[in-house]
């Protein structure tokens, strides 16, 4: 049964096998240089990428800066409330138009000042209008698939996207006990983490780490989920029942945040946990949604974001 398999094919195959026949992913896809970078552009070049929550798009000019299967990329929301997401390089000369995260009025090239709406258009370019042809209809930002769904933002840079809500399939109707499209976003923060990408989502999703590395602060909370649900689309999820809410912001079990309301069947005993393909996972709770985004780095290294999203009246609460 251990016997060497023959190729990096064959042993993907037999992890593809049902959960009691399986092996565990082959240690170089977690090590290897070139399978990363085929990762970035088979994946993170070519798939719908979840991007955590849209609140922190909130007004009109709020954007983010990221990096993105290797790409520079601009997450934006222009006048009109549409969310987009362009390369961040000047159609001119190739340089970087914004850094970081903030709020813009446009888009204005700190190298020749050629400057862009909000909704990506080229609004001016200094002393182009001498060039023989020139058009600024011809010039505005590369722009790439950017939607949200259930205050999810998704992000596509294939041209030739596929539809989203195929992409989800049940994704919406599977989460529809919990309020999650009205949650606020109360924390996001940034880790590097030495690990591969992949190594970190799976960690998040499997229980059975937590009887020896968090004995004294998890073991006693979560129990062994059920068999992972049958859903369609790219995602994967399974229930587990907890002790209390399961939630992680309390001092005690007998002190936990206050539950969502209108919670039914399930939703009301435990956390369902979903991993959305490639990158984003997340755990809903009685009282709390727990998100993490991973964006690879390098074969051994990836950022990562989590967030906490809570109901409003609970986000107003004092301490």
């Amino acid at each position: 049964m251990f016997a060497k398999m023959k190729s990096l094919s064959e042993q993907l195959a037999n992890c593809q096998l049902p959960a009691e026949q399986s092996f565990s992913i082959p240690p170089e896809c977690y090590t290897s240089e070139e399978l990363f970078q085929e990762e970035l552009k088979k994946i993170f070049q070519y798939n719908w990428i979840g991007l955590g929550r849209a609140d922190r798009f909130a007004t009109s000019g709020d954007y983010e800066t990221m990096n993105l299967g290797g790409k520079p990329v601009i997450i934006l929301r222009d006048h009109d409330g549409i969310l987009r997401a362009f390369a961040n390089t000047c159609r001119h000369r190739g340089a970087r138009l914004l850094n970081g995260d903030g709020n813009c009025k446009h888009i204005c090239c700190p190298f020749h000042a050629w400057t862009y709406k909000l909704d990506g258009s080229l609004s001016g370019a200094p002393h182009m209008n001498k060039v023989s042809g020139f058009a600024r209809s011809d010039y505005g930002l590369i722009s790439y698939h950017a939607e949200e769904r259930l205050g999810f933002v998704f992000v596509c840079l294939d041209h030739s996207a596929p539809d989203l809500d195929d992409y989800l399939g049940d994704f919406a109707e599977f989460h529809a006990s919990w309020p999650i499209e009205s949650l606020v976003t109360t924390r996001r923060r940034s880790l590097t983490v030495d690990c591969n990408w992949k190594a970190f989502l799976d960690v998040f999703n499997e229980y059975y780490h937590l009887p020896f590395v968090h004995p004294d602060s998890l073991d006693d909370i979560y129990n062994f989920p059920t068999t992972a649900d049958e859903v369609t689309g790219a995602f994967a999820s399974q229930f587990g029942n907890t002790e209390g809410s399961g939630g992680l912001l309390q001092d005690s079990k007998e002190q936990p945040l206050p539950s969502m309301t209108n919670l039914q069947g399930r939703a009301t005993s435990g956390v369902q946990y979903t991993w959305v393909f490639p990158n984003m996972t997340f755990a809903a709770g009685m009282d709390v949604l727990w998100i993490y985004e991973a964006y690879p780095l390098g074969a051994d290294c990836c950022q990562v974001y989590q967030s906490i999203c809570v109901p409003p009246e609970t986000a107003v609460l004092q301490d």
